[in-house]
């Protein structure tokens, strides 16, 4: 139940996060009037016929820019986790220092040629 409750609670705020820009629009057709009349730049200057369109393209200026703000800051957060300020010491253990023993088999053959093959001539 809890884990549930948890996947979708995180499955939503990602998708919230990625569609802001669409609530915008959804805010502004729900809101069609009321914007035109009460919080419309061009509402006194009905020839444009702007019926809130100034306000939604403001409204959605400042979602794109929270977005890559957003964006920017958990890039930022990132980067700063990547980079440690601590030193890190490594021990290796001596036993893994020593150099294995190499095993010359007695059916490998010669590293190093002197015979260069070449085909017959005709």
């Amino acid at each position: 139940m809890v884990r549930s409750s948890i996947a979708f609670l995180l499955i939503f705020t990602t998708l919230t996060a990625n569609l802001s820009q669409y609530f915008v629009y959804v805010g502004f057709e729900f809101n069609k009037n009321y914007i035109a009349t009460v919080l419309c730049v061009n509402r006194d200057k009905p020839v444009l016929q702007c019926n809130g369109k100034c306000y939604l393209s403001k409204r959605l200026k400042q979602a794109a820019e929270k977005e890559k703000n957003q964006e920017r800051a958990a890039k930022k957060s990132v980067m700063q986790e990547a980079c440690l300020s601590q030193e890190i010491v490594m021990e290796i253990p001596s036993q893994l220092l020593k150099p294995s023993l190499v095993l010359e088999l007695p059916f490998a053959l010669p590293k190093h040629s002197a015979l260069i093959f070449h085909p017959p001539q005709v």
